[in-house]
């Protein structure tokens, strides 16, 4: 299997649980995974944890990608959809049939850019309805809808970042990293 590599943007105001525990599980999983601000520098997310990106966007090709995971947060997910560099990264992994994933109220960037019309989708439960709007809303933690996997919250962020395992690496790789971390999907 040929090696992964994710991009993941990060903006003021990112969910931290959201987006950390999407990078460490795509790295355990041997993805690899690049996280760029939207400008150069730290980026501190909604709770005040600083990160530093391994870069800024203006430095990424996104066509070196497979994919494109979108942290939500407040008002992170506000300044990934008032970035047209993602808008239509986005957009143009969609089309390709590379993975674009969203999590908590980051799938509202994905209608802002047209990715999510007529697809399956979930979102926080403020983003219901405009959700409701453009898209088939499922109540599920994640929902994957061929290469669009999005998820509720920072309570399903662990299984969200398995789902994007077993998506890229297959269900192998996911029950093992799963079982690594004793993580427990809703239901179960």
């Amino acid at each position: 299997m040929r090696n992964m590599k994710i991009l993941v943007p990060l903006a003021e105001g990112f969910e931290e649980i959201e987006a950390v525990n999407v990078i460490d599980i795509l790295r355990r999983a041997d993805v690899e995974v690049v996280t760029a601000g939207l400008k150069t520098g730290p980026v501190e997310g909604s709770h005040g944890i600083k990160v530093i990106p391994d870069t800024s966007l203006d430095e990424v090709d996104i066509r070196d990608f497979e994919g494109l995971v979108l942290p939500g947060g407040s008002p992170g997910f506000v300044n990934l959809g008032n970035d047209e560099r993602i808008l239509r990264m986005a957009q143009d992994m969609d089309r390709a049939g590379k993975h674009v994933a969203a999590i908590c109220a980051a799938p509202s960037v994905l209608i802002k850019a047209g990715v999510l019309q007529g697809r399956r989708a979930t979102v926080s439960p403020s983003g219901k309805a405009q959700v409701e709007a453009c898209a088939e809303f499922c109540e599920d933690s994640v929902v994957v809808d061929k290469n669009l996997i999005t998820s509720r919250s920072p309570g399903t962020a662990m299984e969200f970042a398995l789902r994007l395992v077993e998506a890229l690496m297959g269900e192998e790789k996911m029950r093992q990293i799963k079982e690594q971390t004793l993580a427990i999907f809703k239901g179960e």
